[in-house]
C-alpha cells in the first residue's frame, strides 16, 4: 500500500545514510603503490523524514541503533524527525545484530518503555501493543 493510504509507517529497515557521490563505470583495480582510495559520499534521502512531514501523515515509527547514549540519541531523532515513536536498542559486541534476542527502549513525545532483554518475536509484539495504545483514543489508553 502506499504511504498516502496507510495509518501507520513502521521504518524497521534504514537506507544508508550515505552512498558514493559517483558511481564507477567498471572495476576500480588496484596499482602497484598504490596506498588506498579515497571515496567522496553524499547523503541519501531521509525516507523516515520525509514520510513524517507528509500532511495528512500515519502514525510513524522509526528505529535507532545505537552504540552509546542510547536514550539520548534515540530522544534527539524522535524530535528532529517529528516521530510519534521511537524503538532503540545498543548495538556492538554481542548486542543487536545477529542474534536471537534483543532489549528494546520505547520513545514517544511525553513517555518511555523499557523492553527487557528477551526473544525478538516477544519485543515485536509488545511494539506492536505499544502503538496500538498510542493510537488508540484518548480516553481508551491504559
Amino acid at each position: 500500500a502506499a504511504v498516502a493510504d496507510s495509518e501507520v509507517f513502521v521504518s524497521a529497515a534504514a537506507v544508508g545514510d550515505f552512498r558514493p557521490a559517483a558511481v564507477a563505470p567498471h572495476k576500480l583495480k588496484k596499482a602497484d603503490g598504490d596506498s588506498g582510495l579515497e571515496l567522496s559520499l553524499v547523503q541519501n534521502p531521509d525516507i523516515l523524514a520525509e514520510v513524517a512531514a507528509r500532511s495528512p501523515r500515519p502514525f510513524v515509527v522509526g528505529f535507532a541503533a545505537e552504540t552509546e547514549q542510547v536514550e539520548a540519541h534515540a530522544r534527539a531523532k524522535l524530535e528532529r524527525k517529528r516521530l510519534d515513536l521511537i524503538a532503540a536498542n545498543e548495538v556492538g559486541h554481542e548486542l543487536g545484530f545477529e542474534r536471537d534476542d534483543n532489549a528494546l527502549l520505547l520513545l514517544w513525545p511525553g513517555g518511555r518503555e523499557a523492553l527487557a532483554r528477551t526473544d525478538k518475536g516477544a519485543l515485536a509484539q509488545a511494539l506492536v501493543a505499544r502503538i496500538a495504545r498510542l493510537r488508540a483514543p484518548q480516553g481508551a489508553r491504559p
